[in-house]
């Protein structure tokens, strides 16, 4: 009697599995879209007129033309801003990685007194926005003289993006088997060679989340370079695509041009780190 419920009720819960996973898949396909076709907008528009923008915004381009390119390489300072942007978000997110890495081991792998307290103190530079200072940084910075200058940018994101390195980074090294590092030590590796050979490989899914999440709000940032920077050739993409629009008349087609060159590097990036970055987000999903 049992097998024979069992056998009946089989099939209606393959039906009722099929029917949730259709709703699951045809949900993340609107997402998807919907996520997808203001950038397909803005990468077909790089190639029209402002004409033809504005009389078809949304249908392709009746032409391929790289004239919008070739003004914005040429005509504009945008390889400077790019150049700008790249080396601003490098060094942060390299920052990051160093000072929030060492930073989440110590706590994760050394018992001391004060562990607790430490952790909940880098934690707590992800309850306060930084913007919220800006007018005390600023006087700071100026005081320092690190306004209009990298180094003052470079700081600033450093300082936004160890809290959330602190974070994930203590948890997955947290996870890690302690038998790896003592066998090490048995064998008569230092500390240094602990972590730099055994522990930070294995952390190295970790990483690649931490840099990817910073790097993607730094090279999207236009709230601190728009306080901090004044020199035209120290602006970056953010703020730098902002002279592309005129007080009077835009020409459409060169800003859309710049956005998706903007869009292009970080894009580049996510994709040759994406196997990592998923790899990283399931184990800590299982751990």
């Amino acid at each position: 009697m049992t097998a024979a419920v069992t056998q009946a009720a089989g099939p209606a819960l393959d039906r009722r599995w099929s029917v949730q996973t259709g709703a699951i898949q045809a949900l993340l396909l609107l997402n998807a879209f919907v996520m997808a076709y203001p950038l397909v907008v803005m990468v077909m528009s790089s190639f029209k007129t402002n004409a033809e923008i504005f009389t078809s915004p949304f249908a392709l381009p009746q032409t391929i033309s790289l004239a919008n390119v070739e003004k914005v390489w040429t005509e504009t300072n945008f390889v400077r801003y790019l150049a700008n942007s790249v080396g601003v978000t490098a060094a942060s997110v390299l920052l990051i990685l160093v000072v929030g890495t060492m930073a989440a081991y110590a706590i994760a792998r050394y018992k001391f007194r004060f562990s607790t307290l430490v952790l909940m103190f880098f934690l707590s530079g992800m309850t306060v926005p930084l913007k919220l200072a800006i007018i005390p940084l600023f006087i700071q910075l100026d005081t320092l003289g690190l306004t209009n200058s990298y180094a003052g940018l470079v700081l600033v994101y450093t300082a936004m993006g160890i809290p959330s390195a602190v974070f994930i980074m203590t948890g997955f090294l947290a996870s890690l088997p302690r038998e790896l590092e003592e066998s090490a030590r048995i064998d008569g590796a230092s500390e240094l060679r602990v972590m730099l050979s055994i522990m930070l490989p294995l952390a190295r899914p970790a990483m690649v989340i931490v840099a990817i999440q910073n790097a993607v709000p730094i090279w999207n940032d236009f709230f601190f370079p728009l306080i901090l920077i004044t020199s035209d050739n120290r602006k970056t993409l953010p703020q730098g695509l902002t002279v592309f629009m005129g007080e009077f008349t835009t020409n459409w087609g060169v800003l859309f041009t710049g956005l998706s060159l903007a869009a292009l590097p970080i894009m580049l990036v996510y994709i040759a780190l994406s196997r990592q970055f998923i790899a990283g987000i399931t184990q800590g999903a299982v751990k």
